[in-house]
């Protein structure tokens, strides 16, 4: 079974960076891909970046490409997501998970519970 465990939220000035970080207990990193998703009330969950769990393809979001960037260490069993030059519109609960590749949510069958970034004007 695998679980996810996001962290790394918070609150943050518009122009501000944060890092979050996705433990993944019971995951092996040799099949499918791992990704970043958001979601705000209302709103359907929006796909960001995914990696490929054994490589290091990657693909973004065209609202966070050159912004946000993903990567993974197998040795520490973590997903992360730096994000730069963050935007009120930003401001969402997000969101780690694993399945299959792509920026769709329906791809992906294991999720975090989520971590709230706030970001202020």
């Amino acid at each position: 079974q695998v679980q996810l465990q996001e962290s790394g939220g918070g609150w943050v000035q518009a122009g501000g960076s944060l890092r979050l970080s996705c433990v993944a207990s019971g995951y092996t990193f040799t099949t499918g891909c791992m990704g970043w998703f958001r979601q705000t009330p209302g709103k359907e969950r929006e796909g960001l970046a995914s990696i490929h769990s054994r490589g290091g393809f990657t693909a973004y979001a065209d609202s966070v490409k050159g912004r946000f960037t993903i990567s993974k260490d197998k040795a520490k069993s973590t997903l992360y997501l730096e994000m730069n030059a963050l935007k009120p519109e930003d401001s969402a609960m997000y969101y780690c998970a694993t399945g299959a590749c792509g920026l769709e949510a329906t791809l992906y069958d294991y999720w975090g519970q989520g971590t709230q970034v706030t970001v202020s004007s």
